[in-house]
């Protein structure tokens, strides 16, 4: 899983029939304290209405991001599963 931010969106005209309707958001990698961690970045689809800014949990893993989306043989490697309130380190 990767704590990222979400800084913006892929908008295609051409694109796999599976993303039909999906909304799919570029997260940058990020630190607990919230900077951003280098050059590292996903394209993931979006499943809980996640906007450009929020803090977010990506699960980055193919075949789980695909059992998520109830999509065996689906073109998807990382999804959004969850928009984070906050982060503290302990």
């Amino acid at each position: 899983m990767i704590l990222g931010r979400v800084c913006g969106t892929v908008v295609s005209t051409v694109e796999h029939p599976f993303y039909d309707g999906k909304k799919q958001l570029i997260v940058r990698a990020c630190l607990p304290d919230g900077t951003l961690d280098g050059e590292k970045y996903v394209i993931a689809v979006d499943l809980v209405g996640a906007g450009i800014g929020q803090t977010v949990l990506v699960e980055d893993e193919g075949n789980s991001a695909r059992q998520l989306m109830g999509a065996t043989n689906a073109p998807v490697r990382s999804v959004i599963v969850g928009i984070v309130d906050a982060v503290t380190e302990g």
